[in-house]
């Protein structure tokens, strides 16, 4: 799964499909803060909500959001080979107010509760590995 501001990724239109699987690609736009990936350890069907509050975060992600124009849903929908998301895998897009944000995520089976707050102070990570959920 990914949340990411479609302006964020603008640079990786032209790349691979593929691009995001290379951990070391992955993990270099999360510490960027341009996209969130939220390996969720195997594939099938997952629901997720964005709420006020997510009460006991599991990972908190700081994300740039220059547009305001926010897509969560599948990672193959990640913008790549000139195709950006379309929702077309069960996702979604949410619009807010243009800014610097914290993602909170908590996951309860194949349930994720996801809530945004304006952050306060860098929009980058310092993550060692990629996220898993």
């Amino acid at each position: 799964m990914c949340v990411f501001d479609i302006a964020s990724l603008k640079h990786r239109l032209e790349d691979d499909a593929d691009w995001w699987s290379i951990p070391d690609a992955e993990l270099a736009e999360v510490n960027r803060g341009n996209v969130a990936f939220l390996n969720l350890g195997s594939d099938g069907k997952y629901s997720f909500t964005f709420a006020e509050e997510v009460q006991c975060p599991q990972v908190e992600v700081n994300l740039r959001v220059p547009s305001g124009r926010l897509f969560a849903g599948a990672a193959e929908e990640v913008t790549a080979e000139a195709f950006e998301p379309e929702a077309a895998r069960g996702g979604m897009f949410i619009d807010i107010q243009p800014g610097e944000y914290t993602l909170r995520v908590s996951r309860d089976g194949n349930e994720i509760s996801l809530s945004l707050h304006l952050a306060h102070g860098s929009n980058r990570n310092e993550f060692d590995s990629l996220i898993r959920i």
